[in-house]
């Protein structure tokens, strides 16, 4: 089935404006969500809003939302006010920028969007993406959606063909410091750092292959949601007690990874003898009886 898009957008960098359409990159349809249910009929149930001072059940016609700024302390603002501080939506997203692809830290990524090229707009479409790909670089800028306003960064992707996914970012306030987590400065021996690096080698593969991995808990849960459908029972097994941290050689531990990692190897097959040394063989097996 032939993705569908969710809306269109410019990109336009200097003078030159590319048409493009915008599709879901992920597809949350996917995700497996359980409704709360009534445990005595079975029915479902409905969320109420009750005030904690009063004790009452508060329609949605008589709620407001506010900004509590001090402890228990609101200001409340109205519908058309909220409305006045929302960011206008633009069909447009301005880079202001281009930088080294590999500088911007992947923590900073949030929801990703396919770009495909609207009418008109295929060939300026085609040279952005091959520019960013021979550049090693990406597109900054800013887009203005559903009220809000994000960074985001523009990159180009290879599956068979040449594209560009448009990645919005955190922006810094969104994302905790590295410095403040309370890391020990720590040494690190050669001998240790030698062998990390061969069991590194050792599992190294040369290109991530999302389809190697499978959600495992999805299966799970589907096969549990089946056999209820058919009316069957589900074993549950009992929680194993967790232990504490296991203080382990670290030199020991590494030599342990790397002998495992090296069982799990295939073993390499003996290739077949070409015919001369077919041939060969027996006139040695006589030669030896004599």
């Amino acid at each position: 089935m032939a993705a569908r898009s969710i809306a269109s957008l410019t990109i336009s960098f200097g003078m030159v404006s590319i048409p493009v359409k915008l599709y879901s990159a992920t597809e949350a349809s996917r995700a497996i969500s359980f409704n709360m249910l009534h445990k005595a009929c079975g029915s479902r149930l409905k969320q109420q809003y009750v005030c904690a001072k009063e004790e009452v059940v508060v329609p949605r016609e008589d709620t407001v939302k506010g900004y509590e700024f001090a402890k228990d302390q609101y200001v409340m603002f109205t519908p058309e006010e909220l409305k006045a501080l929302e960011e206008t939506g633009t069909h447009s997203a301005e880079i202001t920028e281009f930088v080294p692809l590999k500088t911007v830290d992947p923590v900073y990524f949030d929801k990703a969007y396919y770009l495909g090229p609207d009418k008109g707009g295929a060939k300026p479409y085609a040279l952005l993406a091959r520019a960013l790909r021979e550049s090693g670089r990406c597109a900054l800028g800013r887009w203005a959606a559903r009220g809000k306003q994000y960074i985001v960064m523009i990159r180009p992707i290879e599956d068979l063909v040449e594209g560009l996914v448009m990645q919005q970012l955190l922006y810094a306030g969104e994302v905790r410091a590295l410095r403040d987590l309370d890391i020990p400065k720590t040494e690190v021996k050669p001998a240790e750092l030698k062998l990390a690096q061969q069991l590194i080698e050792q599992q190294s593969s040369d290109k991530f292959d999302p389809a190697a991995y499978k959600d495992e808990v999805r299966e799970r849960i589907e096969a549990a949601v089946q056999k209820k459908i058919e009316g069957k029972e589900i074993a549950t097994a009992e929680e194993a007690p967790a232990g504490g941290a296991q203080v382990i050689d670290l030199m020991e531990a590494l030599r342990a990874s790397l002998e495992k990692a090296e069982a799990r190897k295939p073993a390499k097959r003996a290739e077949p003898a070409r015919p001369a040394e077919q041939a060969a063989k027996p006139a040695a097996r006589k030669s030896a009886k004599k």
